[in-house]
């Protein structure tokens, strides 16, 4: 006889088959993996890679300048991979340089080559180094693959690490909805009465009231910062969880086994627990998924508007907001690149999201 396969198994055979869903759930994964190893793949490791110079500013993809390089001193630790480094190097763009009397003389770099000023540097200054290996150990030529922004800094490594906002928020925001909104939805569904009523009543005033009018409230509240605003995002979403979870223990709690399980002493925490909840779950796998997505265009919306991710720290919306005025300067792509990146990864949680629906439908083969 051939095995008899779980809805599980069912489920994950079908999203297989949905060739968007996993494009999109591979895409999720590759980008991810570059939010988690950002200060390895970025060209700038420095920490929020916030190493630039204004000379450079909003230079376009591909631009390549001479640059002189003055070692310092900075901690490092082992989690420098992981949290980026300290900035133990000034890097001054230069148009031209040469060596005389153990003197290194230089044109800082201006876009326009008239009005550029010569400085001079002592050879002292690069420690022992004789002055016939400066050219070779102090001095670089450093492309910019997408340009640099209004600050100099280099545009491709401000996109990798502020992926890790969007997919931190997405998964912080999702978790604390999911704890909040179970919680409160499995408690009004099973228990009924006043508790059914309070809690009802709380989620209509909290659906009422517009989702970022009350993530500026709960921000203001929190202060603005990092880990704020991802508590405020999450606390905002719970409510779709709650209902959808509400609906399914009122369902499920009229079940033979679930009766069957209050007749043989079973507690309340562990009918809920172990017996209605995992069987209410599928809905709320799809929603999750949406949330994700939700979550963020609030984020993007909040920094966008001053109150998200705070500077130096880079995320997508704060880098729209830093460049959108350059759309009609002729310098569009500053905002569009991590408008598009946003758009991307926003419509592979949807896709997902259709997927899981999708898969977990058991009317549809």
């Amino acid at each position: 006889m051939p095995q008899q396969l779980s809805h599980n198994q069912i489920a994950l055979r079908k999203f297989k088959k949905n060739y968007w869903g996993v494009l999109s759930f591979w895409f999720i994964v590759l980008l991810t993996f570059v939010a988690v190893f950002a200060y390895i793949l970025a060209p700038d490791n420095t920490k929020n890679a916030n190493n630039g110079d204004i000379s450079i500013s909003t230079k376009p993809p591909g631009f390549t300048v001479d640059m002189i390089r003055l070692s310092g001193t900075a901690h490092t630790s082992a989690w420098d991979w992981l949290t980026g480094k300290e900035i133990a190097e000034i890097h001054i763009p230069v148009l031209e340089h040469y060596i005389k009397n153990d003197t290194l003389f230089y044109k800082e770099y201006n876009a326009d080559a008239s009005l550029a000023q010569t400085k001079a540097l002592p050879v002292s200054a690069f420690g022992s180094v004789p002055a016939n290996e400066i050219n070779d150990s102090y001095i670089f030529t450093k492309k910019f693959y997408l340009g640099t922004d209004n600050q100099g800094r280099d545009y491709l490594s401000r996109l990798i690490i502020g992926s890790r906002v969007s997919l931190s928020i997405g998964f912080v925001a999702v978790f604390i909805s999911l704890v909040v909104g179970i919680t409160l939805g499995g408690i009004a569904g099973y228990y009924g009465g006043k508790v059914d009523h309070f809690i009802l009543w709380l989620i209509n005033v909290i659906w009422s009231i517009p989702t970022l009018l009350l993530v500026i409230a709960i921000t203001l509240a929190l202060g603005k910062g990092f880990w704020q605003v991802f508590i405020a995002v999450g606390l905002t979403m719970w409510v779709e969880v709650a209902r959808v979870i509400r609906g399914q223990v009122i369902s499920i709690k009229q079940m033979q086994y679930i009766t069957a399980a209050k007749a043989l002493g079973y507690s309340n925490n562990r009918i809920i627990f172990k017996h209605i909840l995992p069987n209410s779950l599928a809905p709320v796998i799809v929603i999750s998924a949406a949330n994700f997505a939700s979550a963020i265009l609030v984020e993007s919306g909040l920094s966008f508007l001053g109150l998200g991710a705070q500077v130096p720290i880079p995320s997508w919306g704060g880098m729209i907001k830093d460049h959108y005025n350059y759309i009609i300067l002729g310098k569009a792509y500053l905002a569009l690149i991590p408008g598009i990146a946003m758009l991307l990864l926003v419509v592979s949680f949807m896709m997902i999201g259709n997927a899981l629906r999708d898969a977990l439908d058991v009317k549809s083969k």
